[in-house]
């Protein structure tokens, strides 16, 4: 495939994240009020400021990931797939949060220490409001990536690779509750239901293709065809 027909797979990711982008803005733009989503779970949880590190990571993380699927993996279908599971996702994320407007009210009010993870925590909260949580896009794309990697071809037999975005992955998912930017139950939601889109998207979908490839082909009988004896024979009488 040539270097403009790998440029093109990212047209969708293009067209789709304009339209995410506009969408969370008028969201997170939108007045009150909100649902609270809060625990008692999360009040366990303690604050801790170095998980900001792979909470950050996620960006790269998703972008990285959908490179890999455009540019350097043969399987087109798998980038699609890959797509369709991210989209399904935040496009739910949006609906969820039109229908039902959530919110957290988990934030410290001071930290209990002051270094350089802190001063990057408290850059985040001021670009991201505590707003529209549920389910945590965080999660949800994080391990929808994991899940793409993990059932990747071509990287069966990079068992580092594969073990490097489930920790990474994991490491997402508690980096949202110890920072205080998502409660236990934006976690859960998330999970769930990029573990519902895998099943959909992944295990049915393959045993559906296989299913088809499987299927045994009808065989269509051509018309008859005289052959030189025929008529011969019809010739003779």
């Amino acid at each position: 495939m040539n270097r403009l027909s790998r440029w093109r797979r990212l047209i969708p990711v293009v067209i789709y994240g304009v339209f995410y982008l506009a969408a969370f803005n008028w969201l997170e733009k939108r007045s009150g009020p909100y649902h609270i989503v809060n625990s008692s779970i999360d009040g366990r949880i303690p604050f801790c400021e170095i998980f900001i590190i792979p909470y950050f990571l996620w960006f790269f993380y998703i972008a990285a990931a959908v490179l890999y699927f455009a540019f350097f993996n043969n399987s087109r279908a798998e980038y699609m797939r890959l797509l369709l599971n991210l989209g399904i996702g935040m496009t739910a994320f949006l609906l969820v949060s039109y229908i039902y407007p959530n919110g957290l009210t988990l934030r410290p009010v001071e930290f209990p220490r002051d270094n350089i993870f802190t001063d990057m925590v408290r850059l985040l909260y001021r670009i991201d409001t505590p707003t529209n949580v549920l389910p945590s896009i965080h999660v949800y794309n994080s391990v929808a990536i994991f899940c793409a990697i993990n059932s990747c071809r071509q990287l069966q037999r990079h068992r580092g690779i594969r073990i490097g975005a489930f920790v990474l992955t994991t490491l997402i998912v508690l980096a949202t509750m110890f920072l205080k930017q998502h409660s236990i139950c934006d976690v859960v939601a998330g999970i769930t239901f990029s573990f519902a889109t895998y099943i959909l998207l992944y295990r049915a979908f393959a045993k559906i293709s296989m299913s088809v490839t499987r299927s045994p082909k009808i065989k269509v009988r051509p018309y008859p065809v005289f052959s030189r004896s025929n008529n011969s024979k019809e010739t003779a009488k």
